[in-house]
């Protein structure tokens, strides 16, 4: 029998969706699942949306243009213009989600054998997209002690080495729901302008700031607009997962042009797609407000329920929806594996994403997991108190 690609078998599986077969086996036995893993928001699509869909009036579903469809493009430059980056139709390629506008960006970007550092724990896909550019990611460890904050300058500038091409981050991040700030935004930019490296930011979590704070776009970082590369989605923002539509956004014409090359050969992003993205941009300010009001709710009971279980530490998080816990257990992905298959509550159990899965140092995040609060709080109530009862009982507790 013939043999699988190395690259194959070098990509990784998610973390994330690993455990779906237990999840899966538990429901068939009856049990309800409550899903902490994945950050898919229950939160209603914008009826402006879903209004575009249902009064679609098209004869023919035709590619569009490669960079997306020019009417989008112009309409999505006007929201970047409202919230204060600063650019035009030209400088963004509109992408199948903002897993391809990641992808491309590494492929135009670094060569294979070349590297690019982020801070680690990181959203776990980023390892799936360097093995698919055949690039190397180099972590710079960040820790729950400091509540994830971006690690010292000098710990960044010790993993430089001459493969380095760039710094990849990931701000509100996903996974820890830590907001980096324009301080620490212009710590990067000091590293990002000595080395000449470039500096891919995912912002797909923007909207999600609580307590006051706010964003501050890598775009909006002075002097390095040649260096600097935005990645965005409508998933998050607009709870559109399914719609598959992302950005790749920079100033730099040269990674445009070869960034569209690539776009090219995938023909063009969703046509449905774009049409909810750009019926998107009319979303009122008021379903922001309101989806800030729930998820800081959510955010608040989650935090004070862990805290209160003997042995669990979780930081608060200051945007997006997830956050790293530290549980007292020997082996997260035992425990998460082990809530599936062995445990129930009421003839009810939990499904929480081992945080292993968003470190590349050996051993990190042993006794880590992360967790999504997409639930409301109703449901919420309970998987906390299933998790508490869980760990009163769970053979590897430590």
């Amino acid at each position: 029998m013939p043999s699988i690609s190395e690259k194959g078998k070098a990509m990784p599986a998610s973390p994330i969706r690993k455990l779906v077969p237990y999840a899966e086996e538990a429901k068939r036995k009856g049990r309800k699942v409550y899903h902490l893993n994945i950050g898919q928001p229950d939160i209603p699509t914008p009826e402006v949306a879903l209004n575009a869909l249902r009064n679609i009036n098209l004869k023919v579903i035709e590619y569009s243009h490669s960079a997306g469809n020019e009417s989008y493009r112009r309409k999505l430059a006007t929201y970047y213009q409202k919230i204060g980056i600063n650019i035009n139709h030209t400088e963004m390629l509109i992408t199948t989600g903002g897993s391809e506008a990641i992808i491309f960006a590494l492929m135009a970007c670094i060569n294979p054998g070349e590297e690019v550092i982020t801070p680690e724990p990181f959203y776990a896909n980023y390892n799936g997209f360097a093995t698919t550019a055949g690039i190397k990611i180099v972590p710079v460890t960040s820790y729950i002690k400091d509540d994830f904050a971006l690690p010292p300058i000098q710990d960044i500038e010790k993993k430089i080495t001459s493969k380095t091409k760039g710094i990849i981050v990931c701000n509100p991040n996903n996974p820890t729901g830590y907001l980096y700030s324009k301080e620490e935004l212009l710590h990067l930019k000091e590293i990002v302008k000595k080395h000449d490296l470039f500096l891919f930011s995912d912002e797909a979590y923007r909207d999600f700031c609580y307590d006051g704070a706010e964003h501050f776009s890598a775009m909006n970082l002075d002097g390095i607009d040649n260096n600097v590369i935005l990645l965005d989605s409508v998933s998050k923002r607009y709870s559109e997962c399914g719609v598959r539509i992302g950005a790749l956004i920079t100033k730099n014409k040269d990674v445009i042009s070869t960034a569209l090359k690539f776009a090219q050969a995938r023909l063009s992003p969703p046509g449905l797609g774009q049409i909810v993205g750009e019926a998107s941009i009319d979303t009122p300010d008021e379903y922001f407000k309101e989806v800030n009001r729930e998820y800081t709710a959510r955010r608040n009971f989650m935090v004070e329920a862990l805290n209160k279980i003997p042995g669990v530490y979780c930081p608060q998080p200051k945007g997006a929806f997830y956050t790293v816990v530290k549980l007292p257990v020997d082996d997260a992905d035992k425990f998460a594996k082990w809530l599936l298959e062995e445990f129930e509550y009421k003839n009810q159990t939990v499904m929480v994403a081992p945080a292993s899965g968003f470190y590349s140092t050996p051993g990190s995040g042993k006794n880590e997991v992360r967790i999504a609060y997409v639930l409301k709080i109703d449901d919420l109530k309970n998987a906390m108190m299933i998790l508490g009862e869980a760990l009163k009982v769970y053979p590897g507790r430590v």
